[in-house]
């Protein structure tokens, strides 16, 4: 499955949910039209379980969905591709392991030049943030919304935004580069279908 070129980058948020609840939450963002899912979950229970039901539904949905951080699960339930952080191993690694069709993404925070050497070994989507203030990760440094534009003007991959974008800010992501918007809080914290269509109205501006 090949990873979208715009639109809405939906991440789980599993914590102090039923298993139910989570794959009623994703079902419903899918339906509110979501073009990409990341299995992401700090705490997990019995991840395998979960990523595989996930998984289901979004290939019902014919969206890809990526394992943040674990090559060993994405590779165990043949997940269509790995979010891989700063402490997340490599791109050749992960390719190594989960073939060439599968999608690896990087997060490059603020740096372009992570992003370019991203780009040259491999993947198939940087992500870029936070842009805003974030609730799931308050700590993480901040990013300029002048490197979108920069990213864009000499990167052939898609760039995906992350950090506290909400409907009413995702917009100047998008017009300053963003081709995804990566979203948890601003999709799960409210009714996931809804929500999924008011991101997916800011790429039809």
């Amino acid at each position: 499955m090949r990873f979208p070129n715009r639109g809405l980058y939906a991440i789980t948020q599993p914590e102090n949910k039923s298993i139910s609840q989570v794959l009623q939450d994703v079902e419903a963002a899918l339906k509110g039209g979501a073009v990409v899912v990341q299995y992401r979950d700090k705490n997990p229970i019995d991840a395998y379980a979960l990523a595989s039901q996930i998984l289901k539904i979004c290939h019902a949905y014919q969206v890809p969905l990526l394992i943040n951080d674990s090559v060993e699960l994405a590779l165990t339930i043949g997940a269509d591709g790995v979010h891989l952080g700063k402490d997340d191993g490599d791109i050749n690694y992960a390719r190594s392991k989960l073939g060439p069709e599968a999608i690896i993404g990087v997060s490059c925070y603020n740096d372009l030049q992570k992003a370019d050497i991203a780009a040259s070994n491999g993947a198939n989507y940087v992500a870029f943030g936070r842009f805003f203030p974030s609730g799931s990760k308050p700590l993480a440094a901040p990013a300029e919304i002048a490197t979108l534009t920069l990213a864009k003007q000499h990167l052939q991959i898609p760039i995906v935004a992350i950090g506290g974008i909400l409907p009413k800010n995702g917009g100047q992501l998008i017009a300053a580069g963003a081709d995804l918007l990566a979203v948890i809080g601003g999709v799960f914290d409210h009714e996931p279908e809804a929500a999924a269509h008011a991101y997916q109205a800011l790429f039809k501006l």
